[in-house]
């Protein structure tokens, strides 16, 4: 299988290829601020996130990272190659968290261009991709699908 690595290059609608896979180029090492921050943002107060005494004696034995910070930071590597041209986000599905995540693990995504198909305007298409994220380990810890709106170089590479 050849990847292919973009990062905000060629990223129009045009560019992209059923079965093609991104291997994203950067990676995010995940800081004990970012899980408490968008656990309390969000309200999520589970003693998994915020209890380090009380996650020493389970099977994980330390706090694990709330999956929603989890899924954002693997959508958002994936965001230059996939989101930069994007007019709508339309959907995500199939959400899976796979492994737990930890402070200090560091995370790496990946992209399969599922599907292509044209949009009701011209300017546009419509973009079905399957993202992963895993951890130094190679360990998958999180996966979806999301279907975008991007837009076509013919009709906005020059602007």
């Amino acid at each position: 299988m050849k990847i292919a690595k973009l990062t905000g290059r060629d990223n129009y609608f045009e560019a992209f290829r059923p079965g093609q896979v991104i291997r994203h180029a950067r990676g995010k090492t995940i800081e004990p601020l970012e899980n408490v921050l968008i656990s309390n943002l969000v309200l999520n107060s589970a003693a998994t996130h915020f209890d380090e005494h009380a996650m020493q004696g389970t099977q994980f034995g330390q706090r694990a990272v709330f999956g929603g910070v989890t899924a954002a930071l693997v959508i958002g590597l994936a965001s230059q190659d996939t989101a930069e041209n994007a007019l709508a986000e339309i959907g995500m599905t199939a959400m899976r968290l796979k492994s737990p995540v930890f402070h200090g693990d560091t995370l790496y995504a990946y992209t399969e261009v599922l599907s292509l198909a044209d949009a009701d305007r011209p300017d546009a298409g419509i973009a079905v991709f399957r993202h992963w994220g895993v951890n130094q380990k190679d360990a998958v810890v999180f996966e979806c699908e999301r279907t975008v709106l991007l837009k076509r170089a013919s009709h906005w590479g020059d602007r």
